[in-house]
């Protein structure tokens, strides 16, 4: 059976956001990569007594959408630290679609803010709807509940505690968002949207 592989990050030193934070958080996301994998063994296996093990096979699927998309939404999020920060391109179609849809960039980022305050943990996320040429801001709980089915997401911040207690406090957490988007490669962002489009 064909394994999910872990990808290794080339995380530049971050404002705000320590060095000892992503290696724990890399550890983390490590896990979901591994468990996707052995979820999907077990299921192979348990699917050979199909009907003796409905409900064991159930609660798997269940917990393969959490460990999957916990894999996937950090992948998103790592990438966007790589090549260290950077702005958007000058001719940015990332930049004119948000102004479209927003009507500002600035009142996009403080609407996508704002999403990032939810109470519980889960993900910001910003999405780009081919069908209807449009983007759309979510928030997803845990890892998987709320994610915008068929969407390709363009920017994922992570606002699980262990994403930045240990750095700003449970308090800190107006502040883990603003460093988050002074660490950002935009040019990555601006990849995730172009591929989105084709």
């Amino acid at each position: 059976m064909n394994q999910f592989i872990e990808t290794k990050f080339d995380i530049p030193t971050l404002k705000g956001i320590s060095a000892k934070t992503v290696v724990e958080h890399l550890k983390l996301y490590s896990g979901y990569v591994k468990n996707s994998n052995l979820i999907l063994e077990k299921i192979d296996e348990l699917a050979k007594e199909a009907d003796k093990n409905a409900y064991l096979l159930g609660e798997l699927q269940r917990r393969f959408g959490f460990e999957f998309d916990g894999m996937r939404n950090h992948e998103y999020y790592f990438k966007s630290f790589e090549g260290g920060s950077k702005s958007l391109p000058e001719n940015s179609l990332l930049k004119k679609a948000v102004e479209s849809e927003f009507g500002s960039w600035d009142l996009w980022l403080a609407r996508f803010k704002s999403i990032t305050l939810t109470r519980g943990v889960g993900w910001a996320i910003l999405y780009y709807d081919k069908q209807t040429n449009r983007l759309l801001n979510a928030w997803v709980d845990e890892q998987h509940l709320g994610h915008l089915t068929g969407l390709p997401p363009i920017l994922t911040l992570d606002m699980w505690e262990h994403s930045f207690v240990a750095d700003y406090q449970p308090s800190g957490k107006k502040q883990y968002v603003e460093d988050f988007f002074a660490n950002i490669n935009w040019e990555v962002i601006e990849k995730n949207f172009v591929e989105a489009k084709k």
